[in-house]
């Protein structure tokens, strides 16, 4: 039974990924001209700040060393987290989405631009913003419906009411405390 080397890479690395108390989301290795790069992509559900990531690094980097899973050759180690606008393909996704704004494209064809307000185990409960002064609507959606989804970039988020429970929101809410302070 053959495996590709991301698959043996993430045998090796995702026990100790898991022991940072981060999960492995994703693993590529890539040529770059004559030079490889491994990208090693983490998270957490309550993120993965610098200090995390850094620590996760060092220690890849020394797993690495000690074998030769990345051949001979020279490569780049390159340790980060999902970007901002993810796409959204484990159970542990969209919990982490909860409270953010995700576009759906559906099996069916069509999509829905919504607000994750609760996850369970056979899909999501979401806030469907109106349209034209329109108040919002709440719909369900079954996982089986989703073909793609991915997390939107909201620059201005004018409703805040259930944004207590988010990491980011908490920061900023501490800073405006601290202001005012």
């Amino acid at each position: 039974m053959s495996t590709t080397q991301s698959e043996r890479l993430r045998e090796l690395l995702e026990p100790l990924v898991a022991s940072q108390g981060l999960d492995l989301e994703e693993i590529a290795v890539d040529s770059v001209g004559r030079k490889r790069v491994l990208s090693v992509v983490v998270d957490s559900d309550t993120g993965a700040d610098l200090d995390r990531i850094a620590d996760v690094s060092r220690a890849l980097s020394a797993k690495l060393d000690e074998t030769d899973a990345m051949g001979e050759g020279e490569y780049t180690l390159e340790v980060g987290t999902p970007g901002a606008e993810r796409s959204l393909t484990e159970h542990r996704h969209y919990v982490r989405a909860t409270d953010r704004l995700v576009r759906f494209q559906l099996h069916e064809g069509g999509e829905v631009v919504a607000r994750i307000l609760d996850v369970d185990d056979d899909g999501l409960d979401l806030e469907v913003p109106g349209v034209k002064g329109r108040k919002a609507t709440t719909r369900r959606l079954a996982f089986g419906d989703i073909d793609k989804a991915r997390v939107q970039v909201e620059f201005s988020r004018k409703d805040t009411k259930n944004s207590k429970n988010s990491d980011t929101d908490n920061d900023t809410n501490d800073t405006t405390e601290d202001e005012e302070a």
